[in-house]
């Protein structure tokens, strides 16, 4: 078990505690096939004995209505949007995601902060207060970085749930419909992923494949990870 690393001053009215689980990110643009992943990695993991535990944006209890209603209702603004992500963050990293490691479950995370960093930044934030914002964040035992062209990311989304209003970007007016908007948008955020991989380390995973290659190709790079805890 390596020490308990926060990317800045964490929660320093909590003490952590040991942590016996590992923290699996998975990062990448909307519509690149994190979710499917996470499934599968559930699945896989579970059918080796390990305990897991998933998460995602939006699943506090504490904020998840009032960020599911606003975005219904298209009233978020920039900051408010932020500030919103970051208290969903921060709870659940609190109530959830410390707690599940503590009691050694593997933890999966669809999205973690720099999701979040990377949509208020082509929104017009401050990178450096951006991510000044999640100096309470644990660092991750692995970021993957599912890494897909917008060719790609356009089939899978008219094959799959369709475009919609906060994916396009819309609020950015970027473009006048949702089609020519999430083209520019997913742009923007993969620009940001981009650099973020190499300013946090992220093991970047070609997502163009097909589902069972990067399921393989993930599960390869995490059974290392899995096998220090016998070491």
């Amino acid at each position: 078990m390596t020490p308990t690393e926060f990317y800045g001053a964490g929660f320093p009215y909590r003490p952590t505690g040991e942590l016996l689980g590992k923290l699996i990110v998975l990062e990448g643009s909307d519509g690149v096939g994190r979710s499917t992943q996470i499934n599968m990695l559930r699945t896989w993991l579970e059918a080796e004995g390990y305990a897991v535990s998933d998460t995602g944006l939006r699943r506090s209890n504490l904020t998840q209505p009032g960020l599911d209603a606003a975005k219904v209702g298209h009233t978020l603004g920039r900051q408010t949007m932020s500030l919103f992500y970051a208290t969903d963050f921060s709870d659940r990293l609190e109530n959830q995601i410390i707690p599940a490691l503590r009691a050694g479950f593997h933890v999966l995370s669809d999205r973690y902060f720099y999701s979040i960093i990377a949509r208020d930044i082509v929104r017009g934030a401050d990178p450096v207060w951006a991510r000044k914002l999640y100096g309470i964040a644990l660092k991750p035992d692995v970021v993957f970085y599912l890494r897909g062209d917008i060719p790609t990311l356009i089939k899978r989304m008219i094959h799959g749930r369709g475009f919609n209003y906060w994916e396009s970007g819309m609020d950015l007016h970027l473009a006048d419909d949702l089609y020519d908007s999430f083209c520019l948008y997913q742009s923007r955020l993969i620009e940001q992923f981009d650099q973020m991989a190499e300013e946090y380390g992220f093991v970047t995973i070609d997502a163009t494949r097909p589902i069972t290659e990067v399921f393989e190709d993930l599960k390869r790079k995490i059974k290392p990870l899995l096998e220090e805890e016998t070491l």
